[in-house]
């Protein structure tokens, strides 16, 4: 089976495999989505630039071997924390852009044939595994003739998938009372019911809409575009 690499998928690999927790170095060493084990969860974030592109580590003993530790050592670490900085290294290999939030997603969903896949291992047993897909072309120099307008910018961002959230209200409560929260409780929200619910991207204030129902699948009807985007708190 051919494995389709490039050098700049092999150059993001090179820089996540110094950085995930590991008591020996690793090797990025080309392999198939299909060798990743599919039980497996990936830590998965967008990267937004030239080029842009989904990367993602898998490294559940890794990361449940780092969390243990901080445990002990008393500094409790969130499992996307633990490769967050191995994330970052990679997007700074792929140049200049913006490292969106670390999350948590099934190896099923992120992998396919269209990733450019490496196992990180130590000797010849992987300790761990990168992914990367690219999203868009490295962009070279333009010429006075070619100097792109801020539309054509823009259009390189087209194809990058983002995260729309959907929110009907909220509410606040101390901590008592979340611990006591059980099946059957109802909780009153700072919303009105017939109230639009806001639609966010990256915790902003997009637009509001009503609530529907297309084929038994909820959905938003957007009624207003919110102009600037607020921060939502």
């Amino acid at each position: 089976m051919t494995i389709a690499t490039t050098t700049l998928g092999k150059a993001a690999a090179d820089a996540a495999a110094t950085l995930v927790p590991s008591s020996v170095p690793l090797v990025a060493v080309p392999a198939s989505f299909a060798d990743v084990p599919a039980d497996s969860t990936a830590m998965v974030a967008s990267f937004v630039g030239s080029p842009s592109a989904e990367l993602a580590v898998v490294a559940d003993g890794a990361v449940a071997d780092a969390v243990a530790a901080a445990v002990a050592a008393g500094t409790p670490l969130a499992p996307v924390d633990a490769l967050r900085p191995a994330l970052e290294a990679a997007a700074r290999a792929l140049g200049s852009g913006v490292l969106e939030t670390v999350r948590p997603e099934p190896v099923s969903k992120v992998l396919a044939e269209d990733t450019e896949v490496y196992a990180l291992t130590a000797g010849d047993v992987p300790v761990a595994w990168f992914a990367v897909r690219v999203r868009g072309s490295r962009v070279t120099t333009p010429t006075t003739s070619q100097v792109p307008t801020p539309r054509a910018n823009l259009r390189m961002l087209y194809d990058v998938e983002m995260t729309l959230t959907a929110e009907i209200g909220r509410t606040r409560l101390p901590v008592r009372q979340v611990l006591e929260l059980a099946p059957g409780a109802v909780l009153e929200l700072d919303r009105t019911a017939g109230s639009p619910a806001d639609v966010m991207v990256n915790g902003r204030l997009v637009a509001r809409g009503e609530v529907v129902v297309v084929d038994e699948v909820y959905g938003i009807r957007v009624t207003e575009i919110v102009a600037g985007g607020e921060q939502v708190g």
